[in-house]
């Protein structure tokens, strides 16, 4: 079977940063796009240039720290965002504008508030401008599942003409069944005379759960780009998760006529740098990164893959990155060996102070624990990031008890703005407690959506990685705090929280919903 290139198009630093207090730090982007450079993906976008200083910021910096993908920006099909978006990706050693506009009757009628022509008229002037800027530009269909064919075709046509390179027909609302998508791309591109002129991208969300087989139904009608994110990520329910599409693909190489270009042995490094970084953590029964994806517990499950692989398992774990660190880390292992580990989960150090301070925290931990996992190198690279910040609120210390049959007490020492202050307070648990002590000092008025605890690794003396989900004001934001202690870890977070809510800026995306 002749195979086609299938262009890997990956969002997660952009629409996997939608999911509710998912925000990265421009240091995390710049870190997550290095592992995905490595992963070999082919397109990387990088944010929403427009959005905010912080998200132009954040597109600069990953257009100019990496080579081998080509840097993406999103922008509305207005002059300002794509004249913004060409900004910042002026030092990208391979560039693209992706502009969108919605075309559905719905979206036209009741948010753009503009007829057909209108919006047509609009799209062909947003990718003119944007070829002025460069030569590989996409063209969205924004809610394209829910579109009218007759106007998709003439859209789809006028922006190739346009100079449209790429054009992509997005389930924006998860609505899409894949019969039905993967047939419309083929009448699609069946009834448009220049279709032979533009690659077709699919770009599903997972409202229904059918993300992937609506972006694989899709490939076999003619797409040949899939845009999709790191374990799914994404606002709402998510989005297509690369590491699905790509190991469906690399599996049933009899079934999908493509292949990839990405080293699918970097996607467990990546899977748990990107969940480490926005605290949402894998399900265990996850396909491909979960906990659970090559465990057998069934008897007879067992027995047949230790007498051969293939009975009950249709990929090899080291495919995946599973399994492939032979090195074991731990109190007596020296700067060297911990560089090297590091360096091949793509954590690189611009100075040897950066290093030392990295070792210096790694001995910290090989205090605590006997051995350290590549999760914990990860997580101790984010803490060392978030210290760096000028933080309103540090951590210190804290004294807590809690004894059967009385009521728990917490006391909590932590600096705000440089000046100490230790609270005290009692709690339904030890957490509560702390919380509250916090908050007598804080005064946050802050509503805690979510607290989830997570093991980092296996066993009892496991780090424990907490995420405090905060609101106030409409702004959510993901605190993570990490340690052997699970109260400690917790107050590491809140704090955490409380400093992102308090240096949250106005980052209001101009269409939040995006495509």
């Amino acid at each position: 079977m002749n195979r086609d290139k299938l262009v890997v198009f990956d969002t997660t630093l952009r629409d996997g940063e939608q999911s509710p207090g998912a925000s990265m730090t421009l240091d995390e982007k710049v870190r997550i796009a290095k592992m995905l450079e490595k992963m070999r993906v082919d397109v990387i976008e990088a944010g929403f240039a427009i959005a905010s200083p912080g998200d132009f910021a954040s597109v600069q910096a990953v257009a100019n720290a990496i080579k081998d993908s080509r840097i993406c920006s999103l922008a509305r099909a207005l002059d300002k965002d794509i004249d913004r978006a060409a900004e910042a990706l002026k030092g990208a050693n391979a560039s693209r504008i992706h502009t969108f506009i919605a075309t559905s009757p719905i979206h036209m009628k009741y948010k753009l508030k503009m007829e057909p022509d209108a919006v047509l008229a609009q799209a062909v002037h947003a990718v003119k401008r944007a070829r002025n800027h460069t030569d590989d530009v996409e063209f969205s269909l924004e809610d394209g599942s829910r579109s009218e064919f007759d106007f998709m075709c003439r859209i789809t046509e006028a922006a190739i003409d346009a100079g449209a390179s790429t054009i992509n027909v997005p389930d924006t609302v998860g609505y899409g069944e894949p019969g039905e998508y993967g047939a419309m791309f083929k009448r699609l591109m069946g009834a448009v005379p220049n279709a032979d002129k533009a690659i077709f991208s699919t770009h599903c969300h997972n409202d229904l759960g059918l993300a992937v087989a609506n972006s694989l139904a899709a490939v076999m009608n003619g797409v040949r780009q899939v845009e999709c994110t790191i374990n799914g990520l994404g606002e709402r329910a998510g989005n297509a998760a690369l590491e699905e599409l790509v190991m469906a693909i690399k599996t049933r190489k009899d079934v999908f006529p493509v292949e990839t270009n990405i080293a699918t042995e970097h996607i467990m490094p990546t899977s748990r740098l990107v969940s480490t970084v926005t605290g949402f953590p894998v399900q265990p029964n996850k396909a491909i990164v979960g906990a659970n994806a090559f465990a057998h517990e069934s008897g007879i499950h067992q027995d047949g893959v230790l007498k051969h692989r293939e009975t009950y398992e249709i990929m090899r774990a080291e495919d995946v990155g599973w399994n492939t660190n032979k090195l074991v880390l731990g109190k007596h292992s020296g700067r060297a060996a911990v560089k090297a580990r590091m360096e091949e989960l793509g954590i690189t150090f611009e100075s040897n102070d950066a290093l030392n301070e990295a070792f210096a925290r790694f001995k910290a931990l090989a205090d605590k624990k006997h051995e350290i996992f590549d999760q914990d190198l990860q997580t101790l690279v984010s803490e060392a990031e978030n210290a760096k910040r000028q933080d309103m609120y540090k951590f210190l210390g804290s004294d807590v008890t809690a004894k059967t049959g009385e009521k728990p007490n917490a006391a909590v020492t932590f600096n705000v703005n440089g000046k100490q202050h230790t609270a005290q307070s009692e709690g339904s648990g030890p957490v509560d407690a702390a919380f509250k002590a916090i908050e007598n000092i804080a005064k946050s008025e802050a509503d805690l959506l979510l607290y989830s605890v997570n093991a980092i690794t296996q066993g009892t003396e496991s780090q424990g990685e907490v995420t405090v989900r905060l609101e106030k004001a409409g702004h959510i934001v993901n605190g993570i705090g990490a340690d052997t202690d699970i109260v400690a870890a917790s107050i590491k977070a809140y704090l955490d929280a409380l400093n992102l809510l308090h240096s949250y800026g106005e980052k209001a995306h101009p269409q939040r919903e995006g495509i």
